[in-house]
């Protein structure tokens, strides 16, 4: 056998699906990957794993892509967890880390789920991409399928950050400027299908970006000695990550990889106050979230005002134990500097969200002082330069201040 796949299947009411052909949705909604686990137990264990270069293509038996069929790489690494005691201190937390994304290829952990899609898309045979973007998938999608021989389309609102913008045009991508937003500019990816003939790699109308942002759960497991964090805080624009991550510790548990007994950290869904349909659906109860108006938030990725995957979102975060909560748009451009200054880490404006919740949860008990908190950073900050309203006052070199620099 040259991979463990067993089947696909259909999150919404669980239909399977043949693997091993190209797929989007099933009835509108997102297709799980399901494997042959007691197969991989048999195969593998964490002891051959940690003997493994540091690569998301470590876990090569728990991913799609058959074992002899060289994958789409840029060097994407296994990403530092980082524990950041100053930070901490300032929150009143002794087991504060982070996990820094923001050091894969593309500067954002949108390379986890490009590696994964496009190399099973290069498998299959496809020859042209389009995507949606709010940000940095955009690039990422870009630069992989670039180094795949891919031609790649990409649509974004008109708005989107400057950075996100040139990069996509950069790695050669035909990439187009929409008056809209996101679901604005995946309607012209769907509508396109057919007449372009591209496939469509939206976020969660695939299956395999799912399986590549799913890896993140494995390394934090991995780089926690298969023991896992009592709370994640996760920004959720699309949500592939938080659902990916909740798919590996089910994976992990039922491997034998973590104890039977290891409670699941609650995951902490953090949107921004200006985009927030997951928490709008959280607080009524519901598991389908309504199109959030107006949508409007300087952390672009959080930019999402509908998620095709949002049950998957709120099924995690309620089996979890854990929440949806907005932060303030106000506070994003100040918890950036204050968290990159304590740490040397390049804070996101998404994370920055992450950062104004925990604080919140903190101050109100939800979180205890010597509970293992982890916080996703899940971008460079250098790729926000419009989130970074900061005025360097200037000195005259003929007539220094000596004062004022003090």
């Amino acid at each position: 056998m040259n991979h463990y796949v067993s089947h696909l299947e259909a999150a919404i009411d669980g239909t399977v699906l043949p693997f091993g052909q190209l797929a989007n949705m099933h009835n509108g909604r997102p297709i799980w990957v399901r494997y042959h686990l007691d197969k991989i137990k048999a195969a593998v264990t964490p002891a051959d794993i940690a003997k493994r270069a540091p690569s998301l293509w470590r876990y090569r038996e728990l991913l799609p892509l058959p074992l002899d069929v060289e994958p789409v790489t840029l060097g994407e690494g296994m990403t530092p967890l980082l524990h950041c005691e100053r930070l901490g201190k300032q929150l009143g937390l002794s087991q504060l880390f982070v996990k820094d994304e923001s050091q894969l290829p593309t500067g954002s952990f949108k390379s986890r789920g490009m590696a994964a899609a496009v190399s099973l898309a290069k498998w299959l045979g496809v020859k042209r991409v389009a995507l949606p973007t709010a940000g940095n998938a955009g690039g990422a999608a870009a630069a992989y399928a670039a180094h795949a021989g891919i031609e790649c389309f990409v649509f974004m609102p008109h708005d989107t950050p400057v950075v996100n913008q040139f990069e996509a045009e950069l790695y050669g991508a035909k990439a187009f400027r929409v008056n809209g937003l996101i679901n604005d500019c995946g309607k012209i990816v769907k509508d396109g299908a057919e007449r372009m003939g591209w496939f469509d790699l939206s976020t969660l109308k695939e299956p395999y970006r799912l399986e590549g942002k799913k890896t993140m759960g494995l390394e934090i497991a991995e780089q926690m000695n298969w023991e896992l964090p009592d709370v994640i805080f996760y920004p959720t624009g699309g949500g592939t990550g938080l659902i990916g991550m909740w798919k590996a510790f089910a994976e992990l548990k039922e491997l034998g990889w973590i104890s039977a007994t290891l409670r699941f950290p609650r995951l902490i869904s953090c949107q921004a106050e200006g985009c927030a349909p997951i928490v709008c659906a959280y607080d009524k109860g519901e598991r389908f979230a309504e199109l959030f108006p107006n949508a409007r938030t300087v952390a672009s990725g959080l930019r999402v005002p509908v998620a095709v995957g949002d049950f998957m979102i709120l099924d995690a975060i309620r089996a979890s134990g854990g929440k949806a909560v907005a932060g303030s748009e106000a506070k994003i451009a100040d918890w950036m500097r204050r968290a990159s200054s304590a740490e040397g880490i390049s804070i996101c404006p998404e994370t920055a969200v992450c950062f104004d919740i925990l604080e919140q949860m903190v101050a109100k008990g939800e979180v205890q002082p010597d509970e293992k908190v982890v916080v996703f950073n899940t971008g460079a900050a250098p790729k926000y330069l419009e989130a970074m309203p900061y005025n360097l006052p200037a000195i005259d070199k003929d007539s220094v201040d000596w004062g004022a620099i003090s």
